[in-house]
This record gives C-alpha cells, structure tokens and sequence, in this order.
C-alpha cells in the first residue's frame, strides 16, 4: 500500500501525457524514454524519503536499469489497484498506461534500459505457484468462506450464525492447506516487502502459507463483493422496468418516444422504447459481471507492441487511436449472448472501437465503469424515497402537493429515465451500443432541471460521479 501511494503520488506531478501526446518536431521516442525515466526519478526520490535506510544505496548508487524488478513492481501494483477499483486513481491511471503503453516499443525499451511492464497478478497466478492451490480451489468450503452475508430479511441470530460459519471454514481451509511453521525458522517475508524487491527476490516459496490463504479467500470475497457493486443496481432497474410497465400496454406510464421533443433523437414506441431500454440493461448487466476479464483484454491491447497508435483530434482534443481487437471480440461475444436472450434486437448493434468516437480501449473500459455510478444513485433515491415521504407531515405535504402521492413520483422518475436516459441524444448518442451509454450521460447532465430534482435532494442525492482529486 506504500508503493501504491508513493506510485499515485509521482504520476500526480508528472507531466508525462502532456509532454508526448502533442505534435513535436524531433525523435519521439527519445523523448518517452526521457519522460519515462523522469517517472523513475521521481519514485526513486520518493521511495528514498520514505524508507532511507533501505532504499538509499540501491536506489541512489545504481542505475535504473539494475532496479528493473523494483520499478515493473511499483507499476504493477498500480495497475492491479485499479483493475480492482475502477473508480481509484482516476487522474493518474490514465498517465501511467499510457506511459506503459509507450514503453514496450522496441526503441524506448532499449532507450530506458529495462522492460517496465510485467503480467498482474492474481489469485490464479498464486494458485499456479503453490503446492495444492488447485486443491483449495475445489474445496467446497470455499463457497462458504468467500460469501457474502446480507442482513436484510435475517434475524441477528441467523447473521451471527453465518458468521460463524464463514470463520469456521477460514479456520478450517488454513488447517487444512497451510503449512505448519517449522520452530525457529525466521518468519517469511510479506508480499510487496520493499527490501526484497529492491534486491530482486521473490518471497514466494512453493508451500502455502496461512498468510496465502487468506489473501486467496480475501480475493475471491473482493470479487463477489465488486460483482454485486456493478450488476446489482443493473438488475435492479430491469426489475423496475418489468414490474411497473407493461409492454403490451400504454395506458398508464406510456414509455414512447419522438425525435424532437424533449431532446429526443429517437422515435419509438411504447413497446419498441420497453425492449431497447431492457436490451440496454441487460447488456450492461453482461458486460458488468464480464468487468475484470474485460480489463484485462484492455491492458493487453494497450500494451501490445504489435498495435501502434497515432494521434488523432477526435473532436475532443488529441487522442491515441488504436484498435483493440481483444476487447472487440469479448464485447461481441457478450453481444450475441445478450440478443440470443432478447430475441429481436432495437436499434445498431455496432460496437464503437478504434474511431473517433471510441479512440481505444481505455476510452471504452472508462465509459462502462460509469454504469453503476449512474444507476446506483437512481436506485438509491427510489428506496430511499418512501422513508422521507413518512419523515414527517410536511414532507408528505409538499410531495402531495407537487406530485399527488408518493406512486407518482417514483413513476415519474422511472418513465423520464427510460425515455430520456435512452432517447439517442448526446454528441454521439444514437442507437448503437456506445450511444445508449451516451444517452444517459446526457440525462444525468440534465437531472437538475427536472421537476423532481428537489425530491432527489432530499433523499441525500448528490450526484452521479465521485471527484478527480487525491487519487484514491
């Protein structure tokens, strides 16, 4: 957690994109192993300051390309953090994977003197390094000490019971994988350990260790965790969307569309507007679980020396075009799956990668980590909405009064949202893929406007997105 805090803090004052990413007369590539090398720099200073006694000699007295095993692990515990918490690093990530990016070329390889990109690891890396890790993978215990426990609907006594359990299979998986520490024998290193980084060794022995275990079913626990983060607030508007509006009929909250009004630039009806907006989330649904297996084709598109980029002005100043042929054919798989599923598909199924709306797969990986930090808040307010109408009598007053009764206005939210949040408009909305994406940001930009935003705030609303500052 050092590293990744001293990682976060020399990409934060560096200037590497604005230095590279501009039309300059000279040699490109001399220039991203300079920029690369002032990184370098700048985490060996840092590092120093932190830990004097054991980074001054190895850091100060040789050459970068001597600390080549210290420098790729700095920037791959970076990379892990952010693949684990899409939402982290925000104004820093995008510096260092480009940095990355240009690193693998042959001319600023050979430049900078050591190789800067090394594989992520993973649970499936530490399990392939020790002896029956393929074993405790198979353990039916792991399902009950890696999952979640829910409080609603449960007794105290039927929470702490499953507690229990969860401890008791933790206990028992060490028991039964980790090996015993031999008397006297000095404790192993911890993972990360900065002295052992800086000599170029590896802690990791082929044993188990208790320490192993844990860091497995904790990782495991994170993932199930994170998957219920993205797809839950997914399945919970498409819950919204069966419950409360029927395809088959317009009466009541009619979902019809028609370009030029409201900002349309879609004209739909009732039931065609119904499948676009349930094909729409069940997609996003597919693609959120798919999240971790979609960084990774994203990273080894990025650093792909075989892809070149160029600078391109899309229209939102210069961005690296590349194409991404790994995440093209994940994102199509996902595609065919959703439409089996859905049976006739509304709208474009065109993926956008590669071009000026979607430029590479950064770009693209970026735009589907928004999905839950737009339709989490939604659901939020809808639950939270009947608490506040029974707070106290003058908050029913004024809901009543503005919106009739409560019903209304969970419905009103819900039709402007699966009308405007899916009506094609935003500077490259449409009805492919990545313009229904757009479409909502759209909405979201405009949710101040409407008439039920002061209800929104008071259900503590404060927004769709978190902020760009401090890096965590």
């Amino acid at each position: 957690r050092t590293l990744l805090v001293i990682l976060s803090g020399a990409m934060y004052v560096s200037e590497y994109t604005g230095k590279v990413d501009v039309y300059h007369a000279g040699n490109k590539s001399r220039r991203m192993a300079l920029q690369i090398q002032q990184v370098c720099a700048i985490l060996a200073g840092l590092v120093v300051s932190n830990n004097f006694d054991i980074a001054r000699k190895p850091l100060i007295e040789r050459e970068f390309a001597e600390n080549a095993h210290f420098f790729s692990a700095v920037f791959e515990v970076g990379r892990r953090y952010k693949i684990l918490s899409p939402d982290k690093l925000r104004g820093t990530y995008g510096k260092l994977i480009h940095m990355l990016q240009d690193s693998v070329k042959d001319d600023v390889a050979r430049a900078v003197g050591f190789e800067c990109v090394v594989p992520v690891k993973s649970v499936a890396t530490l399990v392939a390094m020790k002896q029956r890790g393929q074993e405790l993978l198979n353990d039916p215990l792991l399902t009950t000490a890696t999952g979640e426990i829910y409080e609603s609907g449960k007794t105290r006594a039927e929470v702490q019971a499953e507690v229990r359990d969860k401890s008791e299979a933790l206990r028992e998986l060490k028991e039964k994988y980790a090996e015993k520490a031999v008397a006297g024998a000095p404790a192993p290193k911890a993972a990360g350990d900065l002295g052992e980084l800086l000599r170029g060794k590896t802690s990791e022995a082929a044993v188990m260790t208790e320490e192993n275990v844990e860091t497995i079913i904790a990782s495991i626990s994170d993932h199930l965790s994170f998957q219920r983060f993205n797809r839950e607030p997914c399945e919970r508007m498409i819950t919204f969307l069966k419950t409360y509006f029927n395809p088959n009929d317009d009466r009541g909250w009619s979902l019809e569309i028609n370009r030029g009004r409201g900002g349309s630039c879609l004209s739909h009806g009732h039931k065609t507007q119904f499948t676009f907006v349930l094909q729409s989330l069940m997609l996003w649904r597919e693609i959120m679980g798919s999240m971790f297996a979609l960084w990774q084709c994203t990273e080894d598109d990025l650093l792909d020396p075989s892809l070149r980029y160029r600078l391109c002005d899309t229209g939102q100043g210069l961005n690296r075009l590349q194409s991404a042929p790994r995440v093209s054919r994940m994102m199509q798989h996902i595609l065919h799956k959703v439409q089996s599923e859905v049976g006739s598909w509304v709208g474009l199924s065109v993926v956008h990668l590669g071009d000026r709306d979607v430029p590479n797969a950064l770009v693209f990986i970026d735009k589907y980590t928004q999905v839950p930090q737009i339709l989490a808040p939604i659901v939020a307010c809808l639950d939270k909405l009947p608490e506040v109408y029974e707070s106290s009598r003058a908050t029913r007053e004024l809901i009543d009064k503005e919106f009739n009764n409560l019903d209304t206005l969970r419905m009103l939210i819900l039709q402007d949202f699966f009308r405007h949040g899916f009506d094609g408009s935003g500077d490259d909305g449409g009805s492919c893929v990545d313009g229904r994406l757009t479409s909502c940001w759209n909405w979201c930009s405009k949710v101040e406007k409407k008439k039920y935003f002061p209800a929104l705030l008071l259900t503590g609303f404060t927004g769709f997105d978190g902020g760009f500052d401090g890096g965590w």
